[in-house]
């Protein structure tokens, strides 16, 4: 059973920056695969960005892509998703989840099966 909390959430102008942070406990963290979803208010909850491979391969969002950046690292049993050139449209909350690496999951939600509670990304205009 792993355990994931984030953190690093907050308020933020247009064009800021954001880290979050995403802590395992409970588990081997280096056989799990990575991967960040977000919920804004009103709508599903929806695809970020990825990892598998202990950050070999790393995926995203159209909507992020060359401005969030995934990493990790083993040792710290820690994901961070850092976050440039914010705009309100990433307003949400962000939750981490954890996947079976050996299964290499992909951006759907139930190639996930423990998440975090979540941390709030508002970014004003």
């Amino acid at each position: 059973q792993v355990q994931l909390v984030e953190s690093g959430g907050g308020l933020v102008q247009t064009g800021g920056s954001l880290r979050l942070s995403c802590a395992a406990s409970g588990g081997t963290f280096s056989a799990y695969a990575m991967a960040w979803f977000r919920q804004a208010p009103g709508k599903e909850r929806e695809f970020v960005s990825r990892e598998v491979w202990s950050g070999r391969f790393t995926d995203y969002a159209d909507s992020v892509k060359g401005r969030f950046t995934i990493s990790r690292d083993n040792s710290k049993n820690t994901v961070w998703l850092q976050m440039n050139s914010l705009k309100p449209e990433d307003t949400a909350v962000y939750y981490c989840a954890a996947g079976a690496g050996f299964r290499q999951p992909g951006r759907g939600q139930k190639d996930y099966a423990y998440w975090g509670q979540g941390t709030q990304v508002t970014v004003s205009s």
